[in-house]
């Protein structure tokens, strides 16, 4: 589905999936908690702050929030097209291929669970 493009995409991984994607310097390939690109088709992303708080409350409440960063991904560095593709109300961006770990421009902490 079309939307407006985004410079960068949100995305919830697993600190220690994220941390071996980065020393290795391959490409990260998580879909979701626990479910890889090749399983999924995709990797879920969020356009803003409002939906990943909406999928932590949803996917992950019962993940510490210290074993999960927020990725920031720059788009313009995906090889891989995003499709904006809805899920409930919301149109989500979902990334039809690996991230390469160079489109990941910063690494966030979450939220405390509630």
């Amino acid at each position: 589905m079309p939307a407006s493009p985004q410079d960068t995409l949100l995305h919830i991984a697993e600190r220690t999936r994220w941390e071996s994607a980065r020393t290795t310097g391959v490409a990260y390939a998580m879909s979701t908690l626990g479910r890889t690109l090749d399983e999924e088709g995709f990797i879920h992303c969020s356009s803003d702050i409002a939906q990943v708080e909406g999928v932590l409350g949803r996917f992950y409440g019962d993940v510490p929030r210290e074993d999960l960063v927020l990725l920031v991904i720059d788009v313009s560095r995906l090889d891989a097209p995003v499709r904006y593709e809805p899920a409930g109300d919301e149109l989500f961006p979902h990334v039809y291929g690996p991230i390469p770990v160079d489109a990941v421009i910063e690494v966030r902490s979450l939220p405390e669970n509630r």
